[in-house]
């Protein structure tokens, strides 16, 4: 991988980062139309790298919820900004739990396999068209509803499956108003996401990739200048368009992902 395929790869995480439309599945895509023959290992770093940066976009645009998620953490009341903090780090569960004893095997899975995207983007599509029947509420997120869209989110660590598209279905299917649901699922991939960070820096991951620092540093840049102008305006299209045609979108990529791995 060259620098300006970090820089195409950063661009298209930032921007698919908050459409339901898999931001992961779409880097697999992007590394198999470019040639990259990255091990899973190195893989599974950039992308959690570009990850990290489209995370830092996300606490930029939502700074001032952030404040509050600390403040609400550590003001140890039972107010309104504690119960969505705590509802956060119940979301982190699942996910936490997966990426701690499941590393390696969730490893094997970003290496370029084309026809499992594929059919995660076809099941991503089932979803966002499941959430679009759905009648719309003006309900909160319940702390079970958390856990059970936290559920969600890990099972959305697979290249193809959309996290937000995951989150956001689950929340609106459990009866919540999708604004809410939007607002939660952006917000709760930001601890989860440093979290990993802060991981692979203790046990040294990051220090042993073979990824040269100019890309990494490049597909980093690119992600983030990519999801601050994303996050602005793509949100509000989340939250205003019908999921039915991102279910149209995934399903269609999905199909085209699965004959063109097959035909090749």
């Amino acid at each position: 991988m060259n620098e300006l395929d970090a820089a195409i790869l950063g661009i298209i995480q930032g921007l698919t980062e908050f459409l339901p439309v898999s931001s992961s599945g779409h880097l697999e895509l992007g590394k198999a139309i470019l040639g990259d023959n990255s091990i899973p290992s190195e893989s599974l770093l950039f992308t959690v790298i570009l990850h990290a940066a489209t995370a830092l976009s996300t606490i930029v645009v939502f700074r001032k919820d952030v404040v509050e998620i600390f403040k609400g953490l550590f003001q140890f009341k039972w107010n309104d900004e504690f119960k969505f903090s705590l509802k956060i780090v119940i979301s982190m569960i699942p996910a936490a739990v997966i990426g701690v004893f499941f590393e390696e095997e969730l490893e094997s899975l970003f290496g370029g396999n084309i026809i499992f995207v594929g059919f995660m983007l076809i099941i991503t599509a089932l979803l966002l068209w499941l959430a679009d029947k759905a009648k719309n509420t003006f309900k909160p997120v319940s702390y079970s509803n958390a856990f059970v869209i936290g559920v969600s989110q890990a099972i959305a660590i697979l290249p193809g499956i959309s996290r937000s598209g995951a989150t956001i279905s689950t929340s609106v299917l459990l009866g919540n108003d999708k604004t809410k649901a939007a607002r939660f699922s952006f917000l709760m991939v930001v601890p989860l996401i440093l979290g990993k960070i802060a991981k692979d820096l203790i046990d040294g991951n990051l220090m042993e990739s073979t990824t040269s620092f100019s890309v990494l540093a490049i597909g980093f840049i690119a992600s983030f200048i990519a999801g601050l102008a994303a996050c602005t305006w793509m949100i509000s299209i989340v939250k205003k368009s019908k999921l039915s045609y991102f279910a149209i979108y995934c399903f269609i990529a999905g199909i085209v992902s699965i004959g063109v791995a097959y035909y090749n």
